[in-house]
């Protein structure tokens, strides 16, 4: 599944050093100015993304900032429904969308609604945001999806509409900078001494959340100060990881490249065979391999298919595909021509993860999951690095079971 990149429109076009990045520029410093070469291009689950941050916006506004009647609602949202988003360069159908986005921002006005309700009097709201966290990042600013401030407390509330990875709130440099930027520009307003700060990313149905003093968080700023002026200035040393995923010089960075071909130390290893230890050691340097090489193949098709060149390879046409030209002038020939037309369909049922999509989730826990129409089996077991949050299994099957297809 494709990752799906954090990064507002607003902070693509304009924040070196923007507050959805952080994760790369606080790592690997010169990263920033290095992707300064090359185009965003966005993506199709970016464009979907913005949609239902703009729906999310129009929601909690109505409800928390900006009342307004039915007509005008029902106005805004259909301009935004409107909007047209595609998938490999073919118009979307909005009822493949549309329910589900609606759905969804229900869900995070619900949550906004709840936090609100939560206050032990009513907090100051604030809804899209624009947080400058100069002080600390150079040229820094970003927007916060929804910020709460009462009883002491800041809330920031992000959300998140990808459904690639679930995205933690714990330690989160994103969340942490639209922090700085909120407590800068309403410290003088409201006294301030806890930060929560929670992601909501309904369609993986996580909601994480972190919560620090303000001291820590200023201490925070202070740390990362020098960091964030190396990142600005281009200066430091390339550090290749997991956040390289989102680096739009992914495709032909050199200290990347490096490192995965590093790989091919392990030929010096002893034989006849390697030790645990060993298979631990290569299984973590290459577990991202596999994403690397499609980043090359997708840069080396893109060069190919404009003209240019990659020694030892050409871009061909893939398998065709056949479509029908009027799908129902099709069949009604078919049975006008004698053949059943029960032959034409085929009935299957939805799976549960369909039904659940259809009903929504709380139809589906009162009318299936409730009454006990499901039951949920266990996955298989699957390799993951030590760091990953679900507990470790062992001994409960036999080598040979997991790899039954």
């Amino acid at each position: 599944m494709r990752p799906v990149s954090t990064t507002t429109a607003t902070e693509r076009a304009h924040a070196v050093l923007a507050a959805s990045s952080a994760h790369k520029w606080l790592v690997c410093t010169p990263s920033a100015r290095l992707e300064e070469q090359f185009p965003d291009t966005g993506s199709d689950y970016a464009a979907e993304g913005t949609l239902a941050h703009a729906v999310a916006e129009l929601k909690a506004k109505k409800h928390f900032t900006e009342p307004m009647g039915p007509r005008t609602f029902s106005k805004r949202l259909k301009e935004l429904q409107a909007t047209p988003l595609y998938e490999n360069g073919q118009l979307r159908d909005p009822e493949t969308y549309w329910p589900e986005i609606l759905r969804h921002t229900d869900a995070y006005l619900d949550y906004l609604k709840q936090t609100v309700h939560a206050f032990d009097s009513p907090p100051y709201i604030a809804i899209e945001k624009r947080l400058d966290f100069s002080q600390w990042v150079p040229e820094g600013f970003g927007t916060g999806d929804c910020i709460i401030i009462g009883g002491g407390t800041l809330h920031i509330v992000d959300l998140k509409y990808g459904k690639g990875v679930p995205v933690s709130a714990i330690g989160n440099p994103q969340m942490r900078l639209y922090a700085l930027g909120a407590y800068a520009a309403y410290s003088f307003l409201f006294p301030i001494e806890r930060v929560r700060m929670t992601i909501f990313q309904p369609r993986l149905d996580n909601v994480s959340e972190d919560e620090i003093t303000i001291d820590e968080l200023l201490a925070w700023g202070e740390s990362i100060k020098p960091i964030a002026a190396r990142a600005f200035a281009g200066e430091g040393e390339f550090v290749p990881g997991e956040h390289c995923r989102f680096c739009r010089a992914r495709h032909t960075c050199r200290a990347r490249a490096d490192h995965y071909l590093q790989l091919a130390g392990f030929h010096k290893m002893k034989p006849p065979l390697i030790s645990n230890e060993e298979v631990g050691q290569i299984l973590e340097q290459a577990r991202d391999l596999a994403k690397w090489v499609s980043d090359l193949e997708e840069y080396a098709l893109s060069e190919l298919l404009r003209g240019g060149e990659i020694p030892g390879w050409k871009a061909v046409e893939g398998r065709s595909s056949r479509q029908y030209t009027d799908i129902d002038a099709a069949f009604a020939h078919l049975t006008a021509n004698g053949i059943d037309e029960a032959i034409l369909y085929e009935r299957k049922p939805l799976t549960v993860a369909q039904l659940e999509k259809t009903l929504g989730k709380a139809e589906y826990r009162r009318l299936v999951e409730e009454p006990g129409f499901v039951k949920v089996e266990p996955g298989k077991p699957t390799l993951a690095p030590a760091g990953d949050k679900r507990p470790a299994i062992t001994n409960q099957v036999k080598a040979e079971d997991v790899f039954v297809s």
